[in-house]
């Protein structure tokens, strides 16, 4: 399936599950403009092919006490997680491992430091026809989805917000963090001066996504 463009009903449900994070049936009947009824049958036939499960909205025990009984939430599983683009997640794996054995771990952090450089030029170049920073944020947005990343911008108050629902290269991240060690630094030149740049949401640190608060200082 692609992470652009979802065509049926199933694959529009994954993707809002997918960048959405959990929700509840009426929530996602909602989203996708289907009876509550119509939402439930494609979770039940998502459920049996192993993509999405239900689990207890913790957040809410308040409400579930009141009302006598928990609300139900619905997430991808793993098996509906992987139905997105990885980029050949085991061939680059495969490359890092050579990469390493060739070169060593110099050799390996050169090889992304080079491909840091280039993604801050394209960035560069592409944020400079850009005035103002919710302008520069939408504009890096668009670039990282066209590389996969799912992403979107989102105004926080008078910050925004960065969103990456899925990581691309998360399998190559995993064994080799120098992939995603720099991603803030790159950010902040390519934001420009005055421009404050923090993680607050990690794949790796076990989030369900990467989410980069950006603030004019």
């Amino acid at each position: 399936m692609s992470a652009d463009l979802p065509t049926s009903n199933d694959d529009r449900l994954l993707f809002e599950l997918k960048s959405r994070g959990p929700q509840a049936v009426a929530t996602l009947a909602a989203s996708l403009a289907i009876t509550p009824m119509g939402a439930h049958k494609l979770l039940a036939r998502l459920e049996a092919m192993g993509l999405v499960d239900a689990r207890e909205d913790t957040r809410d025990a308040a409400e579930a006490a009141r009302v006598g009984r928990p609300r139900k939430l619905w997430a991808l599983t793993a098996a509906g997680h992987g139905r997105f683009p990885d980029r050949h997640a085991d061939l680059t794996l495969q490359l890092i491992q050579q990469a390493r054995t060739l070169f060593g771990e110099d050799g390996l952090d050169q090889l992304i430091t080079a491909r840091e450089q280039d993604c801050e030029r394209r960035y560069a170049a592409a944020l400079s026809r850009s005035q103002s920073l919710p302008e520069r944020v939408r504009e890096l947005a668009r670039l990282r989805s066209e590389e996969g990343y799912m992403a979107r911008a989102e105004r926080a108050g008078r910050d925004w917000l960065l969103v990456e629902d899925h990581c691309p290269i998360c399998a190559a991240a995993t064994h080799c963090q120098g992939f995603c060690r720099s991603e803030l630094a790159l950010f902040q030149r390519c934001l420009g001066p005055g421009v404050s740049v923090a993680r607050s949401e990690h794949l790796l640190a076990g989030a369900r996504r990467c989410v980069y608060r950006i603030s004019a200082v």
